[in-house]
């Protein structure tokens, strides 16, 4: 079944008395004042728990990490925080990220006090690997945290190891790579799956177009979904799985790992998969490169791009 929703063509979920359908809004978001757009962007977004909305933006007047009224307006920055955030959550009431740049897992509080900062070459010595050129191999661009307060970074940009540490940071364990039966290639972002009982960590595994599952403890489950398009970013509401393509798409993924509903769908190769598009060509029922993706406590999805000149759009669920 299609829907047609304010002249925007959504794939809507099939087989239950409410599927959910979904309306891109371009527009929701009001930048700082003075910018056009929120300024260059290769990050994250997330939302307090006074549902403020959180955006990492690498480039700009305001770089560093912005912050959003629940009704889209520009407040403030978190002092004092990274400008290269590339993967960040908020959880436990605080911020978690990875600086792509320094290679540091650093923790903050909302308000920018910094609680810990783990250099990612000190705190994985083990696994910390090296080019010939004395350039790290190791390079780092996920986060999440376990109900039991266990932090899980991935190397997507690097070896692919997902790298373990208990909640004051003391390194715990690495799983995953390169070799079966993982065969990660870009374990880019990482999303720990509180729908399983026990919950499980889930991975996007880019450059194969899949995600897959994994136990807290790093034993392989399995092929939760393939034939994406770039996954890079995951996030989880009830029983759903949105993800984040850089292909140009949102997908909302159901417990079984089913398509429910497709977002934003761009097939126009040139324009997807780079931080070049322009506001120019913008269209208001298009996505171009998805890079993060979270849920309001509403079940809208907040979505941010890989883009020079920095994209917001949130999804609103009817």
């Amino acid at each position: 079944m299609k829907k047609l929703i304010y002249g925007l063509m959504f794939v809507a979920a099939m087989g239950t008395a409410q599927a959910a359908t979904f309306t891109m809004d371009t527009k929701y978001f009001t930048p700082p004042e003075g910018m056009a757009t929120i300024g260059d962007s290769h990050g994250d977004i997330a939302v307090s728990p006074k549902g403020e909305i959180y955006v990492s933006v690498q480039g700009g007047a305001h770089a560093g990490i912005q912050v959003y009224s629940a009704d889209g307006r520009y407040l403030r920055n978190v002092p004092g925080a990274q400008t290269d955030f590339h993967g960040f959550i908020i959880a436990n009431g605080k911020i978690y990220g990875v600086s792509r740049l320094t290679q540091h897992i650093v923790v903050m509080q909302l308000d920018g006090r910094t609680v810990l900062d783990l250099s990612a070459k000190a705190t994985i010595a083990d696994q910390y690997q090296e080019h010939a050129t004395g350039k790290p191999a190791t390079n780092i661009t996920g986060i999440a945290v376990a109900p039991n307060g266990d932090i899980y970074v991935t190397d997507g940009y690097g070896t692919n190891y997902i790298h373990r540490f208990d909640k004051a940071g003391k390194y715990l364990a690495s799983f995953g790579g390169k070799a079966e039966p993982f065969s990660f290639d870009t374990a880019h972002k990482i999303v720990i799956d509180t729908r399983s009982k026990p919950a499980r960590l889930l991975a996007t595994d880019r450059r194969h177009n899949r995600i897959l599952a994994m136990s807290l403890d790093g034993k392989f489950q399995g092929v939760v979904a393939e034939n994406l398009r770039l996954p890079s970013a995951m996030a989880i509401y009830k029983d759903e799985l949105a993800v984040g393509e850089l292909d140009g798409r949102v997908t909302i993924l159901d417990k079984d790992g089913k398509v429910a509903a497709t977002i934003g769908q761009n097939d126009t190769a040139d324009q997807t998969k780079s931080n070049k598009a322009t506001p120019a060509i913008w269209q208001p029922d298009k996505f171009y490169a998805v890079h993060g993706v979270t849920y309001d406590s509403k079940g809208n999805l907040l979505v941010t791009e890989f883009n020079q000149f920095g994209r917001m759009t949130k999804v609103k669920r009817e």
